[in-house]
C-alpha cells in the first residue's frame, strides 16, 4: 500500500467525522447513520474509493473501538448502579432476547420458512449493536433512567443473544441428526474465555491502574490495557467485547482508588469509532439486500416485532415508568458484527443453507445497521431524555 494513499485515506475519513459530527447537531440525524452512509458511497458498494488494503485495517481498527466500547459499557455495570437499576436491565434484556428469538422462529414458519432457516435466523436475530446505541446516546447528551437502563441493556444483550444462538444451534445440530458436542464446547468455550481474559485484564488492572498517578489512569495504562485485551482475546479466539465488557465491570467495582477509571478511554475513543463506522459502511454489501427475499423481508419486519413486543412485556414486569416500555425495544433495534459472526458459525455447520443465510443476514444487517440509531434517536426523544 503506497504510505500517502494511506495518510491521505486516515486524513480525509478523520476530516469527515468532523463535518459528520456538526451535520448530526444540524439534522439531528445520528451521526453513526451518517458514518455509515458516508463508508457505503466509498466503498465497494459506491464509487470504491478506498484502498483494497484497507479490509486488513479494519479488522484492527474494529476490534480497538469495540473492545473501547465494551469498557465504557462495562464500566456502566457498577455495583451501585446494578442495585438501583439492575432488575431492570436484566428483567428487560433478557425477556427481549428470549421473545425476540421465539418470534422470529414462529413468524418465519408461519410465513413458509423451513425450521432450520427459521431457528438460526431466531438466533442471530438477538444480535444488536452496542456501539451504535452508545453513541447515540452521547451525541445526544441524553440522561436518565432510559438512557442508563439501554446503556446496560445493549451491554449485556449480546451475552444473552450468544447463549441462545449456542442453544439453538445445538437444538439445529440435534434436529439434523449431526453430533453437536462440538458445539456445546464452543459455546462453554467463548463464555468461559471471555471471563478468563476479561479477569486476567481486570483483576491486576484494578489495583495497579492509576497509582502513578493519583485519581485516574493515565492514558498509556488506558491504551494499554485496551490492546491487551483485544490481544488476548483474539489470540484466545473468545469474543472481545464481552471480554471488555467484564475487565471493565471488574475495574470499576474493585478499582476504588479511581475517580473515572476509563476517562482516558473517552477521550481517545471517538477517531477509532469514525473509522469504525466508516470502515463497517465500507465493507456491507448493498447487492444483499437484492437477495433477501420474501423470508428476509419477513425477518425484518417480524425482529422489528419481537423487539417492540419483548420492550413492552420487559418493562412491563420490571416496573419500568410507563412510557418507557412503548419506546425500549424501538431503541434496540441496531444489528451488526456481532450479527455476521454469528451467521458465519452457523454456515461452517450448515453450508447447504449457507448462501442464504448469509444474505438475508447481510442484507438485513444493512438495514438495521442504517435504520437502528434513528429509531434509537427516536425513542430517546419521545421519552424526553434526548438534549
Amino acid at each position: 500500500m503506497d504510505l500517502h494513499l494511506l495518510f491521505l485515506s486516515l486524513g480525509g475519513i478523520l476530516l469527515v467525522g468532523l463535518v459528520t459530527d456538526e451535520l448530526g447537531r444540524r439534522t439531528r440525524l445520528p451521526r453513526v447513520t451518517l458514518l455509515i452512509l458516508f463508508g457505503v458511497i466509498i466503498g465497494p458498494s459506491g464509487l470504491n474509493l478506498l484502498p483494497d488494503q484497507f479490509e486488513e485495517w479494519y479488522e484492527i481498527l474494529s476490534a480497538t473501538a469495540l473492545t473501547m466500547v465494551a469498557f465504557l459499557l462495562g464500566s456502566h455495570l457498577s455495583l451501585a448502579s446494578l442495585r438501583r437499576s439492575g432488575k431492570v436491565i436484566l428483567v428487560v434484556s433478557a425477556v427481549v432476547v428470549l421473545l425476540t428469538a421465539v418470534i422470529i422462529w414462529g413468524g418465519l414458519i408461519a410465513l413458509g420458512s423451513s425450521f432450520l432457516m427459521a431457528i438460526l435466523l431466531a438466533g442471530i436475530g438477538t444480535a444488536t449493536d452496542p456501539a451504535a446505541s452508545q453513541d447515540v446516546i452521547r451525541q445526544t447528551g441524553a440522561k436518565g433512567p432510559f438512557a442508563k437502563a439501554l446503556l446496560g441493556i445493549v451491554a449485556i444483550d449480546d451475552a444473552w443473544g450468544l447463549i441462545v444462538f449456542s442453544l439453538l444451534l445445538v437444538i439445529a445440530k440435534a434436529m439434523s441428526g449431526g453430533d453437536f458436542d462440538d458445539i456445546i464446547w464452543n459455546a462453554v468455550r467463548e463464555l468461559g474465555g471471555a471471563v478468563l481474559v476479561g479477569g486476567m485484564i481486570g483483576f491486576p488492572a484494578s489495583y495497579l491502574s492509576g497509582r502513578i498517578r493519583p485519581g485516574e489512569p493515565m492514558q498509556l495504562e488506558a491504551v494499554g490495557l485496551v490492546f491487551l485485551c483485544a490481544g488476548f482475546a483474539i489470540w484466545l479466539d473468545v469474543s472481545f467485547l464481552l471480554s471488555g465488557m467484564i475487565a471493565g465491570f471488574i475495574i470499576v467495582n474493585l478499582a476504588h482508588h479511581h475517580n473515572r477509571p476509563f476517562h482516558e478511554i473517552e477521550h481517545i475513543e471517538w477517531p477509532f469509532m469514525v473509522f469504525f463506522f466508516v470502515l463497517a459502511g465500507a465493507s456491507l454489501q448493498i447487492s444483499g439486500i437484492a437477495d433477501i427475499g420474501l423470508v428476509g423481508m419477513g425477518y425484518i419486519a417480524i425482529r422489528t416485532l419481537g423487539r417492540l413486543i419483548g420492550g413492552w412485556i420487559g418493562c412491563r414486569l420490571a416496573g419500568c415508568p410507563p412510557c418507557h416500555k412503548h419506546w425500549i425495544g424501538l431503541a434496540l433495534m441496531p444489528q451488526a458484527g456481532v450479527a455476521l459472526g454469528m451467521a458465519l458459525v452457523a454456515l461452517d455447520h450448515f453450508p447447504a443453507i449457507g448462501d442464504q443465510l448469509l444474505a438475508i443476514t447481510i442484507g438485513t444487517t444493512v438495514i438495521f445497521e442504517i435504520a437502528g440509531p434513528i429509531l434509537t434517536l427516536v425513542a430517546l426523544k419521545k421519552v424526553g431524555e434526548s438534549r
